[in-house]
């Protein structure tokens, strides 16, 4: 069992920081740390992420539009994906109305393509292609059985999977890549960012209490809420996530949940939570210190989680292959697939790089696929165990770890 990087506190405490004041702001700030995610000032709640639960629920449609033979086109699911206000891409009329969209920030963050549009570009053109190829090469194949080179439906159990020819399920690829370059990009890269937190009179205006025009909250404040509404915006209780933490989304909610199951790292919701709590306690105090410390821990544990969860998808399937159900195997590779290429937006807070680089990740994936002409269907146990080795060699825990459901 791990233990966090902080110790865990589960009441309102109270500490004090003895550090400079170009470090921390205040010489001797008192941080007072709610048992809830729960902010006042002068009455009114300072907590606000509403744009952060807009893009949850557009990418929870958008998913589901993967598989939706009957209705979905290549264009509609493109102007879900890049919606416009005002127009009708959803069934949620508040997401009509809504002038955000998840495009725009995929591999958006400041800190990791800011100065690379290049590659922000090519990351959204994968998101693309995820949503072209599902429409071109998997809908008109809907009701073939799919076989290596050629794309289809797949018996898994009692459920309906379906596949390219090399056995990938774009739309796990494209869920559990979100997860990485919208949900964990924005909240490690962007919004905990010191350049996104002390941006322009950020830190001189949260320090004198000087609240964004219109709002109850400082900037600083309601950047690193947002940070908080990526990974808690569909919660049933944001203010008390952990209550249901791996039931209210699909993304990063979900898998935290799943992590937090397993003996091995079942700190992991807690740490999460209390450093979230306790970084923007940091903020009213204004301890810019301790605000930079708690998200280094968020940095730390929210990659760790990515990693374990590709690891233990890649060793469910090898279980799979091994027992001689090949294409049994599928799905918990897709969701692999998708975890690894979201190791590219982890975040060491160690070296402010992420813990495996975009080269490296395509390097794993390339590898993953290589076995054969034929993907999935060629690739073997032992190729497998190298690709899950690699991605643990990059963390504090191993494979063995990572693959254990209990």
């Amino acid at each position: 069992m791990f233990k966090p990087l902080s110790i865990l506190l589960t009441a309102t405490v109270i500490l004090t920081s003895c550090s400079s004041e170009d470090d921390a702001g205040d010489i001797n700030p008192v941080l007072e740390i709610p048992q809830d995610y729960t902010f006042n000032r002068e009455g009114n709640s300072t907590v606000s992420f509403n744009g952060q639960t807009t893009r949850i629920k557009m990418s929870e449609e958008i998913v589901s539009s993967f598989t939706d033979f009957d209705n979905a086109t290549e264009a509609s699911i493109m102007a879900q994906f890049a919606h416009t206000a005002g127009n009708a891409d959803f069934s949620d009329a508040d997401l009509n109305a809504s002038d955000k969209n998840v495009r725009s920030k995929v591999a958006a963050s400041v800190d990791y393509y800011n100065t690379n549009a290049v590659e922000s570009q090519a990351i959204k053109s994968t998101f693309d292609d995820y949503i072209s190829k599902q429409v071109s090469e998997v809908f008109p194949n809907q009701n073939t059985l799919a076989v290596a080179g050629t794309a289809g439906q797949i018996a898994d159990g009692t459920r309906t999977r379906y596949v390219s020819a090399q056995g990938l399920e774009y739309n796990q690829a494209f869920a559990k890549g979100l997860l990485g370059a919208l949900m964990t990009d924005q909240i490690l890269n962007n919004y905990l960012s010191v350049t996104v937190l002390d941006e322009g009179e950020n830190r001189a205006n949260n320090s004198a209490g000087i609240t964004a025009e219109g709002s109850s909250y400082t900037t600083m404040e309601h950047k690193w809420d947002e940070a908080y509404g990526y990974l808690y915006g569909a919660s049933q209780d944001p203010a008390n996530p952990n209550a249901t933490i791996g039931e209210d989304d699909k993304f990063l909610n979900e898998y935290i949940g799943r992590v937090n199951d397993d003996a091995d790292f079942n700190t992991t919701a807690e740490t999460i939570f209390e450093a979230f709590k306790t970084g923007r306690a940091a903020i009213v105090a204004a301890d810019y210190m301790t605000r930079d410390a708690q998200a280094a821990i968020i940095r730390a544990e929210v990659s760790k989680v990515i990693a374990v969860r590709g690891i233990y998808y890649l060793q469910q399937a090898k279980t799979k292959i091994e027992d001689g159900n090949q294409t049994g195997a599928f799905h918990g590779l897709s969701e692999a697939y998708g975890f690894i290429y979201s190791l590219q937006f982890t975040r060491n807070p160690q070296t402010d790089a992420p813990y495996l680089s975009a080269t490296e990740v395509t390097a794993l994936l390339d590898q993953l696929m290589g076995d054969g002409a034929n993907g999935f269907w060629d690739l073997t146990p032992e190729t497998i165990d190298a690709v899950s080795e690699s991605i643990a060699s990059a963390f504090d825990f191993t494979v063995a770890q990572a693959a254990s459901i209990d």
